[in-house]
C-alpha cells in the first residue's frame, strides 16, 4: 500500500492588534513670497500629491465672461514661457507626472501627482505654469472651442441638465450661483486670451495662494526644493477677496423640463443648508447618510429594493462655499430617476419616508451601520496621498482648521441617533423642497400635481 505524502503547512497568520488612527496633521509655513505651505509626511507613499489653490472664485468673473475662471484653470498646461504647450505636455509625461486644474466656486484648484523621486520637475512644471502661462491666442481659442462643444452635451444630459436648472430655481438671477459654473455657449463664446491675462494678473498671487504636499518626503529637502520653485513665482500683495453671503429661495415647488419620448426622469430635490462651520453638520452628515448614503438607505429600501421604481436614490450634502462668519452654505439633495409611468408613485412614496422620518425618527441601529461606514472605513479612503491632499485642500478652501476633518470622525462617533434625525429632518423639510423633474411633462404632469409638494411648472429642455 502506497503511503500517502504529508504536507508541512506554513502557520497561519495571526491578527495583530488594531492601531487608532487619526486623519493626519499637517505641518503649516509660508514661503518668503507669501504663499502658505502645508506639508505631510506620509510613509511609503511614493507618489506625491501636489494642490494649488488660488483665490480666484467665480464671483470675481467680469460681467458677461462667466466660465473665463475655467478657460484659464484648463490654460495653465498649455505652454510657458520655457515650453509650449506640446513641450509642456512632454516634460509632465517625462516626469511621470499628470497636471489637472479645475475652477468652482471658492476658487481655482491646480492637482499634480507625480513620483517622489521627480518632485522637483514636477514643482518646477507647475511653478512655471503660475508664473509665466502662456495663454496663447491659439490655445485658448482651441480651449474655448472645446468648451463650446462640451456645453450640448451636459445639456443633454438629465442629470447635469437637472443641476442647472436647480441652480437657477434657487438663487437669484444676479448671484453666480444661479448659473453653470463653466459658463453659457454667450459668455464663453466672449472669451478670449485677453480676458485670461486680464483674469490672471488681477486674481493669481503667491500672497493670496495655498499649497499643499503630501507623500513621502523621507531624503527631500521640501524647503529648499519649495524655495528653488514655487518660491520664486512673484506677485503683489493682496488682502483675501470679502465672500459674498448665499441667499436662496427654497419656497416648495415643482419643476419640470419637458423631454417629451423620455422613458426615464431624472429628479433633483434640493435646497441650502448650513456649511461645515455650523456644529449641526456632523449630525446632519449622519443623518442624511441614514436617509440615502447607501444601498442600506431607507430611501433605497422603500424606492429600489421594496417598489422597483430606481436603480438607486442619494441623498447628500455639497459645499458650495463656506464662510466662518456663517453665511457660507451647503447644497443638500436628494438625486436619482425612475421610469416615466412611476414618476408620480416615486415621488409620493419618497415624501412618505421624509414624513416617516419627521414622525417616528431613524433607529439605533440606522445610525450604528452609518458610523461604521463613514468612520470605519476611513483609514482605506485615505490611503492615497491624492485623497489626503484632496481633503486638506478642501479644509483651506473652506476656511476649517487643519485638525477638522480628525475632529469630524470623531465627531460623528459621539453623535446619537436622536440627534441625527433632528439634523436629517431640518435638512429636508417636506415643505421647503424645490424638486427639479428632467422628463416628459406630458406624462408626469398631472400626476406630480396631485400630490400637492408645491406648484408645477414646465420649461423647455433648450
Amino acid at each position: 500500500m502506497t503511503e500517502l505524502a504529508t504536507m508541512d503547512f506554513h502557520p497561519r497568520p495571526q491578527s495583530g492588534d488594531a492601531k487608532p488612527w487619526a486623519f493626519p496633521a499637517p505641518e503649516r509655513g509660508t514661503l518668503d513670497n507669501g504663499l502658505t505651505v502645508l506639508r505631510c509626511h506620509r510613509p511609503g507613499q511614493q507618489v506625491v500629491a501636489v494642490e494649488v489653490l488660488l483665490d480666484a472664485p467665480l464671483d470675481a468673473e467680469p460681467a458677461g465672461l462667466d466660465g473665463v475662471a475655467t478657460i484659464m484653470a484648463r490654460a495653465f498646461s498649455e505652454g510657458t514661457d520655457k515650453h509650449s504647450a506640446e513641450e509642456f505636455a512632454a516634460e509632465l509625461e517625462r516626469a511621470g507626472a499628470t497636471l489637472d486644474a479645475h475652477a468652482d466656486h471658492p476658487g481655482v484648484r491646480l492637482s499634480l501627482e507625480v513620483p517622489a523621486s521627480r518632485l522637483a520637475k514636477g514643482l518646477n512644471l507647475i511653478a512655471d505654469a503660475l508664473r509665466a502661462p502662456a495663454f496663447a491666442d491659439s490655445e485658448v481659442e482651441r480651449l474655448v472651442t472645446n468648451r463650446l462643444d462640451e456645453i450640448p452635451h451636459e445639456l443633454a444630459n438629465p442629470s447635469r441638465r437637472a443641476a442647472k436648472e436647480l441652480s437657477k430655481e434657487l438663487f437669484p438671477p444676479d448671484a453666480r450661483m444661479s448659473r453653470p459654473r463653466q459658463g453659457t455657449e454667450e459668455t464663453v463664446a466672449a472669451i478670449d486670451s485677453a480676458a485670461v491675462r486680464g483674469f490672471y494678473e488681477k486674481h493669481v498671487r503667491p500672497a493670496t495662494a495655498t499649497a499643499v504636499v503630501v507623500g513621502d518626503l523621507t531624503g527631500i529637502d521640501l524647503d529648499a526644493l519649495l524655495g528653488d520653485t514655487l518660491g520664486a513665482w512673484t506677485g503683489s500683495s493682496a488682502e483675501p477677496r470679502p465672500v459674498p453671503p448665499v441667499t436662496a429661495d427654497d419656497t416648495g415647488r415643482v419643476v419640470i423640463v419637458d423631454r417629451p419620448g423620455a422613458v426615464q426622469t431624472q429628479l433633483l430635490i434640493g435646497r441650502v443648508g448650513p456649511d461645515r462651520h455650523d456644529r449641526v453638520w456632523p449630525a446632519q452628515v449622519l443623518g442624511t447618510y441614514c436617509l440615502g448614503g447607501t444601498l442600506t438607505s431607507r430611501l433605497d429600501r422603500v424606492l429600489r429594493e421594496e417598489k422597483g421604481y430606481t436603480y438607486g436614490v442619494r441623498a447628500f450634502g455639497q459645499v458650495l462655499r463656506s464662510a466662518p462668519d456663517g453665511t457660507g452654505a451647503a447644497m443638500l439633495a436628494i438625486s436619482g430617476s425612475v421610469d416615466t409611468p412611476n414618476t408620480g408613485p416615486a415621488l409620493e412614496d419618497l415624501w412618505t419616508v421624509l414624513r416617516t422620518l419627521a414622525a417616528g425618527g431613524l433607529t439605533d441601529a440606522e445610525r450604528d451601520v452609518a458610523v461604521q461606514n463613514l468612520v470605519g472605513v476611513a483609514p482605506l479612503k485615505y490611503e492615497t496621498a491624492a485623497a489626503v491632499a484632496s481633503t486638506l485642500a478642501d479644509q483651506v478652501e473652506q476656511h476649517l482648521p487643519d485638525d477638522y476633518q480628525a475632529t469630524l470622525y470623531r465627531q460623528l462617533a459621539a453623535t446619537g441617533t436622536v440627534e441625527a434625525t433632528a439634523a436629517a429632518v431640518s435638512a429636508f423639510p417636506v415643505d421647503r423642497l424645490v424638486t427639479v423633474l428632467v422628463g416628459d411633462a406630458a406624462q408626469i404632469k398631472a400626476p406630480v400635481e396631485a400630490l400637492g409638494i408645491g406648484e408645477v411648472t414646465v420649461v423647455a429642455a433648450e
